[in-house]
């Protein structure tokens, strides 16, 4: 021991001699520092109630509670957390994980109450006298415990891509899926916007655990097409993901499409391992589209004896006819159609009801009749010169296309519309040789298409044309088209309602084209349904008007897909399958009783 050591307690003698450190008014006269961790706050304006502070709260401080005035919402949770002051250690954890940056803590330290319970509070819901400050402790800058970044997905190069119908996305590996997976926070905000309401989290999960037979079969318990929806489907789930709110959503479609890419379809039998009692009921449904094959599906799987009538060669509907294969290849839906087959559904093809057989005699065969026959009569534009032989509606070409019939287009053409299925037929349009320009009635940012397709697009260096209003086409002279249009300005309806196009005077343009593909939308054919039952049914517009669980006025007969939602997609189309299938077992389960 030295002699510092025994003299140093002598040393604090003469702190007695000098002013005192203490403050009189402790409440009044000492802040905290200014990124001291005082009480919480939290910016109601960004937080979505994901309970990702809940879940790495080590001292369970924190729980998720349902607000008054704060709906349940596609991307919110409506839920918000409270702090237990009487479990928190003020470590800060809550604050460095939140996703949406909402939660921050303040530099008040000092709160005196005599009811305990007050210590109990909702940041940002229960008033106080901190939340306006803007001192105290905020997650810095580019510091986070997420990744915000997605992982990477490898992509045809576009010289390749734009010289054959090779599939454009090339899916993740083992490793990247595994990385991109380890992303996900579990908040389940995702489950309620999907329609189908997959286990999102869970299959999210088996995937971080490296079990694809427990994710194969997560998917099927909702979805029966999931190859397909791994690639196309319009993903709103991405679109409300925490992680979205700051950075990159979870790519919940590419992880999807993944689980279903590691196993081999012979296997689907072994993993799945459906197994059923057969029950006497016959089933009947008109269309094989996603919406179909996804009722035939879990009606099968209920026992009951299915059988499909498809007017084409082949199922999947607009899956297999309307979404080129650079999307969609035919192998992967062949794929998940194979399987449902295999559990016993009939698909009766180039079986068009109502003139290979009646309607009428289906519905006096069947127990229950599901009616998914989609839209695929293309609107017309109504305009001088559409019927020329040069102008392809946009559905009639994509079929074409996906037949291995290759039309002549020429070196020019214009694509009507703004919708996927003009995208989808002017990026084909490209692939076949030509250039290819777009024409759209209102704005880029109102057009219906999934934003990625039009970004696509352009990258394949197709020419969109906005506010352009069809009026005629015209032969010339060298046998091309003249096509021409009305500038539009866009006149504002009210709320709530789209901005109208509205032709701008005297400011009409024309353009010479070898051909023209109009693609503005398509409707239902319902020519095979009797005039009887035409009587016994309702419809709002075009559209069958169902209850809850698909079931139209006539109690034996149920719809779904696009003559029943306003969705127009895969999923949704699937969701209602799936819907249709309880409602018929209820229907007939109650009609025994």
């Amino acid at each position: 021991m030295s002699l510092k050591d025994l003299l140093s307690p002598f040393y604090v003698w003469k702190r007695a001699f000098e002013k005192p450190y203490t403050d009189k008014k402790p409440l009044q006269d000492r802040p905290g520092a200014e990124r001291y961790r005082g009480f919480h706050k939290n910016d109601q304006e960004k937080c979505v109630g994901c309970g990702t502070c809940e879940a790495i709260c080590q001292n369970a401080a924190i729980d998720m509670v349902p607000v008054k005035n704060i709906e349940t919402g596609l991307h919110d949770s409506g839920l918000r957390p409270r702090i237990d002051y009487g479990r928190c250690c003020w470590c800060s954890l809550c604050v460095d994980i939140c996703p949406s940056g909402s939660l921050s803590m303040s530099n008040e330290y000092i709160w005196a109450d005599p009811d305990s319970e007050s210590f109990r509070f909702i940041p940002g819901v229960d008033s106080k006298p901190w939340e306006k400050k803007e001192k105290g402790y905020k997650r810095s800058k580019g510091y986070g415990l997420l990744n915000y970044s997605r992982i990477g997905m490898k992509t045809l190069p576009l010289d390749q891509s734009l010289n054959s119908f090779l599939e454009i996305v090339k899916g993740y590996s083992r490793e990247e899926a595994k990385a991109e997976a380890m992303r996900c926070v579990d908040c389940g905000l995702c489950v309620a916007s999907c329609p189908a309401h997959m286990d999102i989290p869970d299959y999210i999960q088996a995937i971080r655990e490296d079990d694809l037979s427990k994710a194969l079969k997560l998917l099927y318990l909702t979805n029966p097409l999931p190859a397909t929806c791994g690639r196309i489907c319009t993903h709103n789930c991405e679109e409300v993901c925490a992680l979205g709110v700051l950075g990159e959503p979870i790519a919940i479609r590419w992880l999807k499409r993944y689980i279903v890419d590691q196993i081999d379809k012979n296997q689907y039998n072994h993993i799945l391992g459906e197994k059923f009692e057969s029950r006497k009921e016959k089933i009947a449904i008109i269309g094989a589209g996603p919406a179909g094959l996804s009722a035939a599906y879990y009606l099968v799987t209920l026992g009951y004896k299915i059988k499909i009538f498809e007017a084409t060669d082949k199922a999947g509907g607009m899956i297999r006819w309307g979404v080129p294969e650079y999307r969609m290849p035919a192998d992967q839906l062949d794929k998940e159609v194979e399987y449902i087959i295999n559990l016993g559904v009939q698909i009766e093809y180039k079986t068009k009801v109502g003139k290979d057989i009646a309607f009428r005699e289906i519905y006096a065969e069947y127990d229950a009749i599901f009616i998914s026959i989609g839209m695929n009569i293309p609107y017309k534009m109504e305009i001088p010169g559409e019927e020329n032989p040069s102008v392809l509606p946009g559905l009639d070409f994509l079929d074409a296309v996906a037949r291995d019939k290759k039309p002549v287009l020429g070196k020019s053409v214009a694509v009507i519309g703004g919708g996927n299925v003009a995208m989808d037929a002017a990026r084909t349009a490209r692939r076949l040789g030509s250039k290819v320009t777009v024409f759209y009635r209102r704005r880029k940012k109102d057009m219906p298409a999934d934003q990625e397709e039009i970004e696509e697009a352009q990258a394949e260096q197709i020419e969109i044309i906005t506010q352009t209003i069809p009026v005629k086409i015209e032969q010339s002279e060298d046998e091309k088209l003249l096509f021409t249009w009305n500038k539009a300005k866009m006149v504002d309806q009210g709320l709530g309602k789209r901005p109208k196009p509205i032709p701008i005077p005297k400011d009409v343009q024309t353009g010479k084209f070898d051909s023209v593909i109009p693609a503005i939308g398509q409707g239902p054919d319902y020519s095979f349904l009797t005039e009887d039952f035409l009587e016994r049914i309702q419809f709002k517009r075009y559209k069958l008007r169902i209850n809850r669980f698909g079931q139209t006025t006539d109690l034996k007969v149920f719809a779904g897909g696009d003559i029943t939602n306003e969705k127009a997609d895969a999923i949704s189309a699937i969701a209602d399958g799936y819907m249709v299938a309880r409602g018929i077992d209820r229907f007939l389960t109650n009609k025994k009783q």
